[in-house]
C-alpha cells in the first residue's frame, strides 16, 4: 500500500522529534556551557562573574606534555545534572524544542534549495524563535535552580504577561542573521567549488559535487558559531533569571553590545566544543592610579 504524504509528513515529524530527544542532553549542557565561563572578569568598573561552572577544572597535559586545566566536558558536566536533577533533569526544555522541530520539519519539508529557500527559512525562524527562546529560558534555570518556567504553556503566559511579544523574539535577529549568512556562503562557496575547482573529466565529479556542501555546511556552521551563541544568551538576559543577570552577565541594551562584551572577554565561540575544554589564560586587568 502506498503512503500517502500525510503518512509520509508523520513519519518525518515522528522522526524529527525523536531525533530532537535523544540528542536534548547534548543541546542542554552546551546551553549551560554558552551562559557559563570560567573566570571573574571586569566590565565597566564592576565585577561580573562570567556564567556559572559548577565543577572545578581538572589538571591535565597536552600532547606535548604542558600541564593545562580542562573545565568539565560533556560526560562531567551531564553527571553533575543527573546527581542534582536526576535523569528527567536532563530533559528540561524539552517540549519548547520539539514543537520547534515539529514545525520547523514541516515548513522546511515542503521547499528545496532555491532562491526561495532564504525566504522560507526566515519565516520558520519567525515561527520557531518563541519556541526556542522559551526551551533556553527552561534550560538556564538549573543556574540558579528557579522554577518560573515550565511547560510551554506556562512559558506562553509568564513571557506575554512580563515582556509582552517582543519576548518571543529576544536573540531572533543574530539568530536570523547567522542563519542567512550559513546559506548565502554556503550556496555560494559549493557552487564556485564546483564550478572553478572540480575538474569534470574527473570520473567521481558528480559525487565529490554531492559532498561539497555537506563540507562547506559543517565548515560555515563553526564559523557562524557566535551568532547563535548571542542569540542564545540575549534570550536569557534579564529575563529574571539568574542565568543572565549580574553578577554573571551584565544586562546588554541590543544584541551587538552581547557580541561586543563577549569579543572583548574572547568567549565568542564559548559552547562550541563540548570535550577537552581549556581554562582560557587571560591577562589581569590593568590598574591607573
Amino acid at each position: 500500500m502506498p503512503s500517502t504524504p500525510v503518512v509520509v509528513d508523520a513519519a518525518v515529524v515522528l522522526l524529527g522529534a525523536t531525533v530532537t530527544t535523544i540528542t536534548h542532553p547534548l543541546l542542554y549542557v552546551k546551553l549551560l556551557i554558552q551562559v557559563a565561563g570560567p573566570t571573574d572578569r571586569i566590565y565597566r568598573d564592576e565585577t561580573f562573574e562570567v556564567g556559572h561552572e559548577p565543577l572545578p577544572p581538572a589538571v591535565g597535559s597536552t600532547m606535548l606534555g604542558r600541564p593545562v586545566l580542562y573545565l568539565p566536558g560533556f560526560f562531567s558536566y551531564a553527571q553533575y545534572v543527573l546527581r542534582v536533577d536526576g535523569k528527567l533533569g536532563l530533559f528540561r526544555g524539552l517540549s519548547p524544542r520539539i514543537a520547534s522541530s515539529t514545525i520547523s520539519t514541516l515548513v522546511r519539508g515542503k521547499i528545496e534549495w532555491t532562491s526561495h529557500d532564504m525566504i522560507f527559512r526566515c519565516l520558520s525562524r519567525v515561527a520557531t524563535h518563541p519556541f526556542h527562546v522559551m526551551s533556553v529560558r527552561c534550560m538556564a534555570q538549573f543556574v540558579g535552580r528557579e522554577t518560573k518556567y515550565s511547560g510551554v504553556f506556562s512559558c506562553i503566559m509568564t513571557i506575554f504577561k512580563e515582556e509582552g511579544l517582543s519576548g518571543f523574539y529576544t536573540g531572533f535577529v543574530p539568530h536570523v542573521l547567522g542563519e542567512v549568512l550559513f546559506l548565502w556562503c554556503c550556496n555560494l562557496l559549493a557552487y564556485l567549488i564546483n564550478t572553478y575547482a572540480v575538474d569534470h573529466s574527473f570520473s567521481q565529479a558528480s559525487t565529490l559535487r554531492n559532498y561539497t556542501k555537506f563540507v562547506m555546511s559543517i565548515t560555515l556552521r563553526v564559523l557562524t558559531y557566535p551568532f547563535t551563541l548571542v542569540a542564545d544568551v540575549m534570550a536569557v538576559n534579564n529575563c529574571g533569571l539568574a542565568a543572565g543577570l549580574p553578577p554573571r552577565f551584565p544586562v546588554f541594551t541590543s544584541w551587538l553590545h552581547c557580541w561586543n562584551h563577549l569579543s572583548t572577554e574572547c568567549q565568542l565561540f564559548r559552547g562550541s566544543r563540548l570535550f577537552f575544554r581549556r581554562v582560557p589564560v587571560t591577562l589581569p586587568p590593568s590598574v591607573e592610579d
